[in-house]
């Protein structure tokens, strides 16, 4: 059982996962995150789960998926086990998109390497450039 100390304020959980206390006020607001316990003062007190919670939605966020998409997730989530195949569902649809996001990226970077090997060849013979 957490006690009181164990429990984070908002300014805390800030400087913990780098969003503002702007931002975790407004992803309770708007149902991103279950209402936050709150101690004897009206604090908000976040718990070690409501931390990895936040990190969680920021992985999504950070993958682009959209802040309407997060928040069905999180409306599924709290529905319990059976959203999981929903879920399930929301996650492949979003690793499809991260897959083909980064075979896009890989692609523009082998040309970068490329480029850079090409320039390279012609830095160390003095050759003049031929192509783009």
């Amino acid at each position: 059982m957490m006690t009181q100390n164990d429990n984070l304020t908002i300014k805390q959980v800030a400087e913990v996962t780098g969003l503002s206390e702007h931002t975790l006020r407004y992803y309770e607001r708007i149902g991103l995150i279950h209402s936050i316990d709150r101690a004897d003062n009206t604090h908000r007190r976040y718990s070690q789960d409501d931390i990895g919670w936040i990190d969680f939605l920021m992985k999504l966020r950070a993958t682009g998926m959209s802040i309407q998409d997060m928040r069905i997730y999180a409306q599924l989530q709290r529905q319990g086990d059976r959203t999981l195949p929903e879920r399930v569902e929301m996650l492949k649809t979003l690793q499809q998109k991260l897959e083909t996001h980064i075979d896009e990226l890989n692609q523009h970077l082998d040309l970068i390497r490329y480029k850079i090997e090409y320039y390279g060849d012609i830095i160390a013979t003095g050759a003049p450039e031929t192509s783009p």
